[in-house]
């Protein structure tokens, strides 16, 4: 599990400080805590989960303070009960106030993800299908909340759409039909792109199935309609379901047999990691 390179999620940190110093300033912790004044904070997660975004959080003090020294005691992919620490930070007091917010914003959101996440890996554990997560992503955070559903065990679909095709219902609305949709693409993109293409119904699956493709998209089927989908792909493809994904359903989604499911909420809705930071005194 690769971590992202600090090149790229050091903008996302800085953006994310920005956002709230403003002009620079912290009124409140530049009047109270002198300049030269030191401590030391843990970060406790108030409630049990999965680590996901360490460096991103230590960024938002390191940011500030390049002196600031960070104790990872769990470390990303790692479970963490209530009441314990993620991280002890030390050095300048000011650093540690200023970017607090920013550094449980990311570390939060994050966590909440991996945890989410490693429910579904654990809901359908003993199956051949991998949890995977789509592009319903926070605008200027897919980088790191794709970091986070891995941090929980699943898997990422394309990262954006220069990186892999999927043919969905839109564009099979302007093409015509699968075979001319397939067919454009084919002639576009290079042998190293893979191609998925969506589909709705078995007479949809059938029709692709004869295309020259590398995975089906099988959206919002029930898990018997799954099972005869497979049934259909006989292994040719990749099986992908996708569609009213949630912990109560993914069991028997996986029981059909397909490869992969794909999940929006670990993205777009799944509830943060409660953490708070403590100043030790």
């Amino acid at each position: 599990m690769l971590e992202p390179n600090r090149l790229l999620i050091e903008p996302l940190v800085r953006a994310a400080l920005l956002e709230d110093i403003g002009r620079g300033y912290d009124l409140t912790t530049d009047a109270i805590v002198p300049a030269a004044a030191t401590a030391r904070a843990r970060i406790v997660a108030r409630r049990a989960g999965v680590v996901a975004g360490v460096a991103a959080a230590a960024l938002a003090f390191e940011l500030l303070d390049p002196s600031v020294a960070i104790d990872v005691h769990h470390p990303d992919a790692t479970r963490v009960g209530a009441g314990e620490a993620v991280a002890t930070i030390g050095g300048s007091a000011r650093a540690l106030l200023t970017g607090e917010r920013t550094a449980l914003n990311l570390l939060g959101r994050l966590c909440g993800i991996a945890t989410a996440t490693r429910a579904l890996v654990d809901a359908v554990a003993g199956t051949r299908a991998q949890i995977v997560c789509t592009r319903k992503t926070t605008p200027g955070l897919r980088l790191l909340e794709k970091y986070a559903v891995r941090c929980g065990g699943g898997g990422n679909h394309r990262f954006g759409l220069d990186d892999a095709v999927l043919v969905k219902d839109n564009h099979l609305a302007l093409a015509g039909s699968v075979r001319a949709a397939v067919a454009a693409v084919r002639r576009s993109v290079g042998h190293m792109v893979k191609v998925e293409v969506e589909v709705d119904t078995l007479e949809q699956l059938r029709e692709a199935l004869e295309q020259p493709i590398d995975a089906v998209l099988l959206d919002n089927m029930t898990p018997a309609q799954l099972r005869e989908a497979v049934h259909l792909i006989g292994g040719r493809v990749l099986a992908e379901a996708s569609g009213g994904v949630h912990p109560e359903n993914v069991r028997a989604i996986a029981e059909s047999g397909v490869d992969l499911i794909s999940v929006g909420y670990l993205t777009h809705s799944a509830p943060a990691l409660d953490l708070g930071l403590d100043v030790e005194r």
